[in-house]
């Protein structure tokens, strides 16, 4: 993007309409299939937890159309209200994807939206991925500028700035000019919200679904020429303004030379990302110097102040509570040598051996440390000393381990539900989304899976 003279907003816009798929590297679409193989299978996995029982039926109450799917659930609802309850679905047990630009998880802000709307639509599979790339693009060039002032504020950039890349996910999708796509980011921006403080609740996979429904509206609107304020991130009372952060030249000097997908960071444990530096730094020293359960005296986790505040409940009582706890969550990758989907139960949150070894984990607010990263000192009875860092947003696998690692996660949460035929059989659908004719054949599949 070349035209400084237009104010960021604009630029966005200009991005978004002129991208083309020519555009993007191949390896960045096959990124872009693994993102999805990893959103579809926690969707799944999350497919009957309370919340979204309770979202299926507040869209009873609301009816409408039957336009597009609620996966795993052999129901259709209008587009809004199927990206409503996907995003919430696939955010659920808090396994999905995140990226440290975007402050948040991308693909829960996204995927809803596009599929609902190329199902409706019956969009084709490389735009469908095209839109959901731009989409991530647009979304962490955003939270690039909104920056950890953002973050540390109180909002949650999975909500706020997931509207956003929703949005112009959507516009691209549905083929928006540049005024409309301007009009659309608008619509988004003003709706911006998300509060840290609902974390540990059922409003926090809310958020997900609600910013995908949100982008995916404002982009509806803004195709009927519904108008808002054509500079909603850089302008007097917007978005920076009002929300935090100021425009980056860097970040916005990438578009079209850089793009997002191979920055997405997969969750290998049932947790809040913030937990997880703190397991994979003790499960190396305690793999690295052969120690026991036994040998741990006590366990030191340094860790950010935004890790703190996110992720650092002391005495958790539910297994969703569990997920926010660094204490419950190394304590348990020690005790039982397993963090999936099955270590967060009320059951195994209030067991008394975990509740007691979790008496011997601190965890310190490091000044010196950004982000999520982790520094843990292992103490033993015998006075020796270990420690080890680890940084999981940024230690990203080679994408063929990566590829790997979400295929067995994919397997591990899909079969349960679907069977292992059907469950490899989607699988290579997936991976061939971009041969795909029609998003609509692809998405009834699903459907008549589940």
């Amino acid at each position: 993007m070349e035209n400084k003279d237009k104010g960021l907003s604009k630029r966005i816009a200009q991005f978004i309409v002129e991208s083309k798929p020519s555009d993007i590297p191949p390896h960045i679409y096959e990124h872009a299939k693994v993102a999805f193989l990893d959103w579809f299978a926690v969707l799944l996995a999350g497919k009957d937890e309370p919340l979204v029982l309770k979202l299926i039926h507040y869209t009873d109450l609301m009816g409408g159309n039957q336009q597009a799917t609620v996966l795993g659930h052999c129901l259709k609802r209008n587009v809004s209200h199927a990206a409503l309850i996907n995003g919430a679905m696939s955010h659920a047990i808090d396994y999905d994807d995140t990226m440290s630009n975007f402050l948040g998880h991308p693909s829960v802000t996204l995927f809803p939206a596009l599929v609902a709307l190329s199902e409706w639509k019956q969009r084709n599979g490389k735009d469908f991925l095209t839109a959901y790339i731009i989409g991530l693009k647009v979304g962490a060039t955003i939270g690039a500028c909104a920056g950890y002032e953002h973050y540390k504020a109180g909002w949650h950039g999975t909500s706020t700035i997931g509207r956003m890349a929703s949005a112009a996910g959507c516009a691209k999708l549905l083929g928006l000019d540049e005024q409309q796509t301007v009009y659309a980011l608008g619509i988004a921006g003003t709706q911006a919200a998300g509060l840290k403080r609902v974390f540990g609740t059922m409003c926090k996979p809310y958020h997900a679904g609600k910013a995908s429904q949100v982008g995916l509206e404002s982009v509806l609107l803004a195709s009927d020429d519904f108008t808002s304020a054509e500079d909603i991130l850089e302008g007097v009372d917007g978005f920076f303004h009002v929300l935090k952060g100021q425009e980056n030249e860097e970040a916005i000097a990438s578009f079209g030379k850089t793009w997002e997908t191979d920055n997405l960071a997969q969750k290998y444990h049932a947790s809040c990302h913030g937990t997880h530096s703190a397991i994979e730094a003790v499960l190396g020293i305690v793999k690295r110097e052969g120690l026991t359960i036994d040998d741990i005296k006590s366990i030191t986790v340094h860790t950010s102040q935004m890790a703190v505040n996110i992720a650092a409940k002391m005495e958790p009582k539910t297994g969703l509570e569990g997920k926010f706890s660094i204490y419950y969550c190394v304590a348990n990758a020690l005790l039982r040598g397993y963090t999936g989907m099955q270590a967060f139960t009320d059951e195994k949150v209030n067991e008394p051996g975990i509740k007691g070894f979790m008496k011997k984990i601190s965890v310190v607010a490091d000044s010196d440390i950004w982000g999520l990263p982790a520094r843990v000192q292992v103490e033993t009875v015998s006075n020796q000393v270990f420690e080890e860092s680890s940084d999981v947003l940024n230690e990203i696998p080679e994408f063929e381990i990566k590829k790997e690692k979400v295929q067995g996660k994919f397997m591990d949460l899909c079969v349960p539900v679907l069977g292992e035929k059907k469950s490899k059989d989607l699988m290579e659908t997936f991976l061939s989304f971009d041969k795909m004719a029609n998003m609509k054949d692809v998405i009834e599949d699903i459907h008549g899976s589940t």
